[in-house]
């Protein structure tokens, strides 16, 4: 964290003590549960045709095996970040470690798409385990500000790059191996972490921890999972009263959430630090970072392997200028902050994004030129936009409310991540069900598969007559670009109006000087 303009020659970064070998050692164990939650984030992205053709799910199934990770996560980042204060970080992130490699490996081989979904709910539940002890361990280790600044940085980055490195990895593996193996990859990974967190990291935990309040995480919970699942059966079924029914019981389970927070003494999660315009903006341009790069890569590697024609490997290759510049535009706004206005830089890593959806409504043909210059953009914005935004959630909240500020942080992550695939996955897949055509004399049931998504329409195209297949794999391929057009449209107006709600709620922040090291 920055030291302030009025703290005589960094007299705080001077007298604190600063993290020798061993600690730094410890921080590239805590990167390893961080690389992995949020690499499962996106890493099916690449897998969602396989998982298609295999399990043949419906568009909302097919919805919920990517969301339903992330959902739950979510929703138990804030318990399990309150049950880690009191039973111990370290400890959480072990028990949450072991479970997360087992479930991974029941995953690889589910027999369903129920199945599949089920596994991916608790990877959720153990992944929630991970995440909140990350970066308040990272907090504890790293006492002396201009090292812990560069600590959170790496953290930062991490996380948004993880998130692009998902699909990547996904390619590589889905081009050697099944659609399970995606799973498996948590093993190896995790197996490490069990080994030398104990040697390097050390436990620590709340001395005067509060109670574990179970109605607040089961409106935690309920606020999240009705609102999410009336906005996919949206998608699904068109609007009705239900799914209206349900989007609403889920406002009203968050508004009781809320109103229970402000009650308590001592609040799950500190809802007054949204009164601080500083503090709700950066959340929003977290949320929203992430929201616009799990949607484009939701859509973007399905084009690339089911239109283009990539293999998962080819389209991998692809994503990896955007993913080497979300990398280092996150690193390198750490820098910026110290010399530019952050509401400035916040807001110009929005419109980056907005200019990267322009690109991709552009592109009319697909082309793959297109795509990676696109993704380029849009790596270079979200690498701007959250490594400042995290930044400026913490130094907002007081230092007692760190915790609390360093919780909202990683759920406003999660959301975002929640909602760039059910929101704009959901408007794909309905602009898709509009458009497509299915040529006559095909069966209900194969007729029903093709309506779904472009991974059934090849399904069912691969069983037709040569004629009626070409036909359907032509309708089915515009209807997707059409509809991911409609999703880019949409997306660049969303970036555009979030860059104008970060220049005026943004706007009282000001860039602090960088502390110097000695």
């Amino acid at each position: 964290m920055a030291t302030t303009a009025t703290t005589p020659k960094n007299s705080l970064t001077e007298s604190t003590p600063r993290a020798g070998v061993r600690t730094w050692i410890a921080l590239a164990v805590l990167m390893l549960p961080v690389l992995l939650v949020s690499v499962d984030n996106t890493v099916l992205s690449f897998a969602i045709p396989s998982i298609s053709l295999a399990l043949t799910p419906s568009a909302s199934e097919l919805l919920w095996i990517i969301d339903v990770y992330p959902l739950v996560l979510a929703a138990l980042l804030v318990p399990m970040g309150s049950m880690a204060d009191r039973f111990g970080r370290r400890r959480m992130l072990l028990i949450g470690s072991t479970g997360f490699a087992v479930v991974s490996a029941f995953a690889a081989f589910a027999p369903s798409a129920g199945a599949l979904i089920g596994y991916r709910a608790l990877l959720g539940l153990f992944g929630a385990m991970l995440m909140p002890s990350t970066l308040s361990l990272i907090r504890n280790l790293f006492l002396n500000p201009a090292q812990r600044r560069r600590a959170i940085a790496i953290w930062a980055a991490g996380f948004s790059g993880g998130a692009a490195l998902g699909p990547i990895v996904g390619g590589f593996i889905l081009e050697h191996f099944w659609w399970g193996a995606v799973f498996l990859m948590s093993v190896p990974v995790l197996v490490p972490l069990l080994i030398l967190a104990p040697i390097f990291v050390p436990e620590s935990k709340d001395p005067l921890p509060g109670k574990i309040d179970v109605w607040s995480i089961v409106l935690s919970f309920g606020a999240m999972v009705p609102a999410i699942f009336g906005i996919k059966e949206i998608a699904q079924s068109g609007l009705s009263g239900t799914n209206v029914a349900l989007i609403a019981l889920g406002l009203g389970l968050g508004a009781m959430f809320v109103r229970r927070q402000l009650r308590r003494a001592n609040p799950m999660m500190d809802v007054t630090l949204f009164k601080n315009p500083v503090f709700s903006g950066s959340v929003s341009a977290n949320l929203l970072s992430i929201f616009s790069l799990v949607g484009f890569l939701y859509f973007i590697t399905q084009h690339l392997q089911l239109v283009v024609g990539l293999s998962p490997t080819h389209a991998a290759y692809v994503l990896v200028p955007g993913l080497a510049i979300t990398i280092i535009s996150g690193l390198v706004a750490a820098s910026l902050a110290s010399r530019f206005r952050q509401s400035w830089l916040v807001a110009g890593g929005l419109l980056l994004n907005a200019l990267a959806f322009l690109i991709v409504a552009l592109n009319t043909n697909g082309s793959v030129a297109g795509i990676i210059a696109a993704f380029v953009v849009l790596g270079a914005g979200v690498g701007t936009a959250e490594t400042i935004s995290n930044d400026l959630i913490l130094s907002a909240a007081p230092p007692a409310k760190a915790g609390a500020a360093s919780a909202i942080s990683e759920t406003a992550y999660e959301v975002g991540s929640v909602l760039g695939t059910a929101v704009l996955g959901s408007i794909l897949a309905a602009a898709y069900r509009m458009n497509v055509v299915v040529p006559q004399g095909v069966s209900a049931a194969d007729h029903d598969t093709a309506s779904q998504t472009l991974g059934g329409a090849i399904e069912v195209a691969g069983g037709l007559p040569a004629q009626q297949g070409e036909a359907l794999l032509a309708s089915a391929k515009h209807a997707f670009d059409s509809g991911s057009a409609t999703v880019a449209l949409v997306s660049m107006s969303l970036m555009l109006l979030a860059a104008v709600m970060c220049l005026w709620t943004l706007r009282t922040a000001v860039a602090s000087p960088e502390p110097v090291e000695h």
